[in-house]
């Protein structure tokens, strides 16, 4: 129990860190991209997107080493004896899906809570990236018609002022 307690731990740093940087280098270079306002945000969907899957293939490795080759844990119901199997867990696992084809036994009832939490966190993290991300780049589309443009003002006038988001640091 101590040894997937330790990797789920570590799992969650790891996957932190990993959606820390990749959030991070797309928030730095986001404003230089010679592109549309429209495809920097697809960039930042794209980015969370990869930056998701790499985490998920990092839990996918936990489960194969502390699972298949370590035997601390199992699963009933369909039978997880492959890699492909394990990243199939830890897909429906991170998203919290819940297919129920695989259940968790022993240990691996552990790992698959926390990557449940983990995943819930992550994906909370990214989607409100993205929102800030929008929030900065869609109003840059313009306007199609001037009754949207003055009903924009209007609402902007409202709103209390707010330091932009995705602004690059300017070098020392």
């Amino acid at each position: 129990m101590l040894v997937v307690m330790a990797a789920s731990v570590v799992l969650v740093a790891i996957t932190i860190l990993v959606l820390y940087e990749t959030l991070r280098l797309t928030s730095e270079h986001l404003a230089e991209l010679p592109v549309p306002p429209r495809t920097r945000i697809i960039v930042v969907v794209l980015a969370a997107f990869v930056g998701h899957t790499v985490a998920v293939w990092v839990y996918a490795g936990a489960y194969w080493v502390l699972v298949l080759r370590l035997g601390l844990g199992a699963f009933s119901g369909v039978p997880v004896e492959t890699f492909e199997d394990c990243l199939f867990v830890s897909v429906v696992a991170y998203t919290s899906l819940g297919y129920g084809d695989h259940a968790p036994l022993g240990h691996a009832r552990l790992l698959t809570g926390v990557e449940a939490l983990n995943g819930l966190l992550l994906i909370g993290w990214s989607a409100s990236f993205t929102y800030l991300a929008m929030e900065r780049y869609w109003p840059l589309h313009g306007r199609t018609s001037s009754r949207k443009a003055s009903r924009s003002r209007g609402r902007a006038a409202a709103r209390p002022a707010r330091p932009p988001a995705f602004v690059p640091r300017a070098e020392p």
